[in-house]
């Protein structure tokens, strides 16, 4: 009972003589910042998927041409909307024009693969500059969208769609 109570008091001494401490000494160590991530030729690389598409990305500084299996972004991605999807990372992090772009991608259809350049482009802005994280991060760009069309089921037309009842 004794070494409890000597215990119990030496407890309280510390957690006193803690509360009389300065705050930064008993606050825990910041997480280690982020480095910069390049290859030997300046640039950053990182992997995007989204639905069955899979997009191999490297950024460098440049004058913000982008490349997708070897074609100019307009011709590869025709629709406005798909070109719209590409350079979101670039307008959320600020850095629009300041970065060439050179992807392949393969798998799904153009939808899917705008939204696996995307996710590697903004993965790979990250890693070229750590200081950009953030604003990719609240934007949601860093996360893979792990939505994917539903399987068909057996005795269903489709996923879910049943075939036509008939009561005669």
């Amino acid at each position: 009972m004794a070494d409890q109570i000597r215990s119990l008091d030496g407890l309280r001494a510390a957690v006193a003589q803690a509360a009389a401490a300065p705050a930064a000494a008993v606050a825990p160590e910041a997480a280690p910042a982020r480095r910069p991530v390049r290859d030997a030729l300046g640039r950053s690389y990182a992997t995007g998927a989204r639905k069955d598409a899979v997009a191999r990305v490297w950024i460098k500084p440049g004058s913000g041409r982008v490349t997708v299996n070897g074609k100019e972004l307009a011709l590869y991605f025709a629709r406005p909307v798909l070109q719209m999807i590409l350079r979101q990372p670039f307008q959320i992090a600020g850095v629009e024009g300041q970065f060439d772009v050179l992807a392949t991608v393969r798998g799904g259809g153009l939808s899917g693969q705008a939204g696996a350049v995307k996710h590697g482009i903004s993965k790979a802005l990250q890693l070229y500059e750590p200081t950009l994280r953030p604003a990719l991060k609240a934007a949601g760009f860093l996360t893979r969208d792990a939505r994917a069309v539903e399987r068909k089921k057996y005795g269903k037309r489709k996923a879910r769609r049943s075939f036509q009842f008939s009561k005669r």
